[in-house]
């Protein structure tokens, strides 16, 4: 047994390629054998050395002109340095030579490749592939499915994996691809009954148990997904994409506890993620523990400083306590990074006309009102506040406009309704009563939020009364 195999190897390929220089040099060694051509080739190969490696390839080929190996080294190393058609030439010559070797046709498909010649790259793969079995074959597929990937070819790009696959049930990289894929072509059905197969002769294969999940979950059949998730943990206990899939399922069937315990899994077993943090996050918001929310929040945000997003969402957790200050103080971080989300200036707004501002509140519901044209929020808060801030000409000029803009939302009726009244404009304002109520009456609560004294108002109160009665109100 060789004490230092790598150093006597390494010593050998030095003596060749000091006789191959030799050679070149007229120094002795005149004739090397076709093997050692292949070793300098490598050599020069491996040290970058692309031009020597050419050169030698050339001299190889000129003391061994039918050598296939050799003129598939020099193709190889056309390929590297771009000269796609001499190479092509090359491998159709050793094709004469060699018919059984796999380098021609994957080297061949890489020369047509880099031509953008997709077509007659697949016509040559599926060729090929009646030629070859077993491992070769399948590489053959990897290959195929590249091609397809290259020139958007989807579709047979998942054929080519579920070939693969049948041949070979528990290929890990097929496994992993066809798992992107399928949620990428929405063939979902297909991998479900494709899993399924490999699940009855491979039982313990957790990559399978793992996709079975993924298709269920594209499916939006979320228990039948968590099951299947669950026998790949069972296999694989720290398989933490199975724990991150469970947790998006369970936020899907709005279980939040259990999503919980899912994603703080995730965080165990797998370097820390913003996106899991925030789905943590995300989670105790719904159950209103805003506190811990936050904590997770800011937790993400410690690893992605600049997700103004995360700000934002530490901002409504404030908001959803009342506490405006605070939000508003997250919300200028999240607006000094994008200053023109319409959703953080509405919320800057709200936090502004909460805490009095009212001329900042009016400014940051004119940015949303300008870039949301056809939303109804950033209007009604915007009136809202001029209402409330008892500028009641330009309340009516907004709540027109708004009327115009959102193609007449039956929400800006009402508040018309309460911005003339305060007006002092009874008559027209019980016109648009009428005509508001006939139309949507369950939208009234929209005029009793704007001003919660209005059902004091007689006249009001008779409109109301009387659409009570035609049972048209409920």
């Amino acid at each position: 047994m060789r004490e230092n195999p790598f150093r006597e190897d390494r010593e050998e390929i030095e003596e060749l390629v000091r006789q191959y220089e030799n050679m070149k040099a007229g120094r002795g060694h005149s004739f090397l054998e076709e093997d050692a051509f292949e070793r300098i080739i490598d050599f020069y190969d491996d040290h970058e050395q692309i031009p020597k490696a050419i050169e030698a390839a050339e001299t190889g080929i000129l003391q061994f002109p039918f050598s296939a190996s050799l003129l598939i080294k020099k193709a190889d190393l056309l390929i590297v340095t771009k000269k796609y058609r001499e190479a092509v030439n090359l491998l159709d010559a050793a094709s004469l030579l060699d018919s059984g070797d796999i380098n021609l046709y994957i080297l061949k498909t890489d020369a047509f490749m880099a031509m953008e010649r997709h077509e007659e790259a697949a016509a040559l793969l599926l060729e090929a592939l009646d030629l070859f079995e077993g491992e070769e074959r399948i590489e053959l597929l990897f290959e195929l499915a590249d091609v397809y990937d290259d020139y958007e070819e989807f579709d047979k790009l998942f054929e080519c994996l579920k070939l693969i696959l049948e041949e070979d049930p528990n290929s890990e990289e097929a496994l992993y691809k066809i798992c992107f894929w399928t949620d990428f072509t929405g063939r979902n059905e297909e991998s479900i009954k494709l899993h399924n197969k490999i699940i009855e002769e491979f039982p313990y294969n957790e990559l399978a148990w793992f996709n079975l999940g993924a298709a269920f979950q594209g499916l939006k059949l979320y228990e039948k997904a968590i099951d299947a998730y669950q026998y790949a943990i069972a296999i694989d206990e720290k398989f933490d994409y199975a724990y991150r899939n469970i947790g998006d399922a369970y936020i899907r069937l709005r279980k939040y506890k259990e999503a919980i315990e899912m994603l703080e899994k995730v965080v165990e077993l797998a370097r820390p993620e913003d996106v899991i943090f925030e789905a943590i996050g995300f989670c105790y918001e719904r159950l209103h523990n805003f506190a811990q929310a936050r904590i997770h929040y800011r937790k993400a945000v410690h690893l992605s400083p600049d997700d103004s997003k995360l700000y934002f969402k530490i901002a409504c957790t404030y908001m959803e306590e009342l506490q405006w200050e605070r939000a508003a103080k997250q919300l200028e971080t999240a607006l000094r990074l994008h200053r023109n989300v319409p959703d953080y200036n509405l919320a800057m707004g709200e936090c502004k006309m909460e805490l009095g501002e009212v001329k900042d509140a009016i400014q940051y519901f004119s940015l949303v009102v300008s870039a949301r044209p056809r939303s109804a929020s950033g209007w009604e808060l915007l009136v809202k506040c001029l209402f409330r801030a008892g500028y009641l000409d330009e309340a009516e000029e907004q709540v027109n406009a708004a009327i115009t803009a959102t193609g007449g939302k039956p929400v800006f009726e009402f508040l018309k309704v309460g911005v003339l009244l305060a007006l002092g404009k009874t008559k027209e304002a019980l016109l648009c009563l009428e005509a508001a109520m006939d139309k949507t009456p369950k939208m009234l609560k929209k005029l009793v939020e704007l001003n919660p004294t209005v059902l004091q108002h007689q006249q009001v109160v008779d409109v109301v009364a009387r659409f009570r009665k035609g049972n048209r109100f409920h």
